[in-house]
C-alpha cells in the first residue's frame, strides 16, 4: 500500500505520516529531507540557496546515507534550513534531479533499519500528484497560515531555536507562495484526494479522521 500525505508547511503532515507509517507498518519518506539535505550542503559550504547550478550539483550527488547524516545537523530543521529547503525546492533541475530517488522508495520501500516493507507513506507537497501518482490514498492536509505559524515557532522553541512569531508566519506565507506558484510541480491537491483542515482538530482528531478515510479505501 502507498500513502501520500501532501499539504502546506506545518500542517501537520509529518505528525500525521509518522503515526500512521507505524498502525499501518509502512516505510515513512518524508521527502522534504532531501531538500533539506540539498539546502544544508549549500549553507555548510557557504554558498547561496540562490547559487541554482550549485545547489543542482548537490541534488545530483545526494544519496541516501549522505541525506541522513545531514538530518543529524542541528540546522537541519531550524528556521534557516527551512528557508534554504523552500529556495531550492522551486528549482526545476532540483526537482528532476531528486524525483528518481523519491519514487525509486516506493518500487522498494525500507525501514530505517534497511528491513523490507510491505509499503510506503509519503509526506510532502506533491507526491500525490508527481512522485506517486497511483498511490492507494491521496490525502491534502492543510491548515491556516496563522495556526501552522504557531504550531511552527513552539516547534523551533521547543528545539532551543530562537525564533519570532511574525518572522516565522512570514516565511511560512513565503514558502506558500513559492510553493503554489513554481513552474515545475506546485504544490496542490491531487484530484484524487481527500482534502481536510486541520486548523481546528487536535493531531488524534486528524490521526482518527485519516484512518477513517484509509480504512475505507482498503
Amino acid at each position: 500500500m502507498i500513502i501520500t500525505i501532501d499539504g502546506p508547511a506545518a500542517a501537520g503532515k509529518g505528525t500525521l505520516a509518522s503515526k500512521l507509517s507505524k498502525k499501518y507498518n509502512l516505510a515513512y519518506f518524508d521527502t522534504g529531507m532531501v531538500y533539506r539535505a540539498v539546502g544544508l550542503e549549500l549553507m555548510l559550504a557557504g554558498i547561496s540557496p540562490e547559487d541554482v547550478e550549485k545547489a543542482t550539483d548537490f541534488a545530483q550527488k545526494l544519496t541516501f546515507q549522505r541525506m541522513n547524516e545531514l538530518s543529524h545537523h542541528s540546522e537541519f530543521r531550524s528556521a534557516n534550513g527551512g528557508k534554504y529547503a523552500s529556495v531550492v525546492s522551486s528549482y526545476p533541475q532540483v526537482r528532476e534531479a531528486l524525483l528518481q530517488m523519491q519514487q525509486n522508495f516506493a518500487k522498494n520501500p525500507v525501514f530505517a533499519d534497511g528491513s523490507k516493507a510491505d509499503g510506503a507513506i509519503y509526506d510532502g507537497r506533491d507526491t500525490g500528484t508527481v512522485v506517486c501518482p497511483h498511490a492507494d490514498v491521496k490525502l491534502f492536509i492543510t491548515a491556516s497560515p496563522e495556526v501552522r505559524a504557531e504550531r511552527r515557532y513552539f516547534e523551533f522553541m521547543s528545539r532551543g531555536h530562537q525564533a519570532l512569531y511574525a518572522d516565522v508566519l512570514e516565511d511560512i506565507k513565503a514558502r506558500d507562495k513559492r510553493d503554489s506558484e513554481r513552474a515545475t510541480a506546485p504544490m496542490k491537491p491531487a484530484e484524487d484526494a481527500v482534502i481536510f483542515d486541520t486548523s481546528a482538530l487536535t493531531i488524534d482528531e486528524v490521526y482518527q479522521k485519516a484512518v477513517k478515510i484509509i480504512d475505507s479505501k482498503q
